[in-house]
């Protein structure tokens, strides 16, 4: 514990305490424009202003996804023409890389740089959420530099939903409400997913329909079940924190589109428009 203090205390000079003065200065914009409900829209903001920053980093980490996607083929060829040659595939495989310009590790730097922002961020709007309103003002006043101090508990209410409570707490008051964000939550996760993992036509080569790699089954996988479990955690976490989650979601959702278009999801978006011709 001893050796853990020291981290937490630089992770809080780091990340949460200018995770938490952004917050209220857009939080302060809000209140100045008279904006109603200016908790939920400052949570909305502070995401926006998060992608925003991370912008340019995570154009790189979605473009070598891509690149990683296009090869996926030939990769596949590769490991069928030397299989059992764990050696000359990985060296095959390489040069694959080399000729089309693609860093395998691309991808992974962005995460590790956006990762202890995330963290930070899911553990601001937890604090926030779940304090007592006045125990809120203490805690935020702590934190935050003077001219963004606050005199009175902001609303912990958007729209008429309370930002502290958990889809699960309710059901008793507002059902539809409570069934309608994990369902949304989990909606939007999919639509992400599939566009992110573009699955590849199969190929003569391909020894039969059901033979494709571990890579490749994991991805057809994820793509349908990482949006039931974000689903099934929003239903227990405080709504402020899906409505972070789903604002990060749609703005990766434009991003993603940006970039490869509906990617997986254009199969699913075809069959829709022809059976809304029938």
């Amino acid at each position: 514990m001893e050796l853990l203090a020291p981290l937490m205390s630089l992770f809080n000079s780091l990340v949460i305490f200018p995770l938490m003065n952004i917050l209220f200065a857009v939080y302060a914009v809000f209140s100045a424009l008279n904006v109603p409900y200016a908790a939920g829209f400052s949570i909305i903001g502070l995401t926006v202003v998060i992608r925003l920053i991370f912008y340019p980093l995570t154009n790189k980490q979605l473009q070598a996804s891509k690149k990683m996607q296009d090869i996926a083929p030939l990769v596949s060829e590769v490991k069928n023409k030397f299989k059992g040659d764990n050696k000359r595939i990985q060296e095959e495989t390489m040069k694959l890389y080399k000729e089309h310009g693609v860093n395998p590790a691309a991808g992974c730097l962005p995460t590790l740089i956006q990762l202890p922002i995330l963290l930070g961020l899911y553990r601001v709007l937890i604090d926030l959420v779940n304090k007592a309103p006045d125990e809120a003002l203490k805690y935020i006043n702590g934190i935050v530099i003077t001219p963004l101090r606050i005199t009175e508990p902001w609303d912990t209410y958007f729209f008429g939903i309370p930002l502290g409570q958990s889809p699960q707490e309710m059901m008793a008051t507002l059902p539809l409400v409570a069934i309608s964000i994990p369902i949304l939550t989990g909606l939007f996760q999919f639509i992400q997913s599939k566009m992110m993992f573009s699955t590849p036509p199969a190929k003569k080569t391909d020894k039969k329909p059901g033979s494709a790699d571990f890579a490749t089954t994991f991805q057809k996988q994820a793509a349908y079940i990482f949006p039931l479990m974000i689903g099934f955690f929003s239903f227990s976490f405080p709504f402020g924190l899906s409505l972070y989650w789903n604002t990060f979601t749609i703005f990766g959702i434009i991003q993603q589109y940006k970039i490869s278009g509906l990617g997986g999801l254009e199969g699913i978006w075809l069959k829709a428009k022809a059976m809304t011709k029938k």
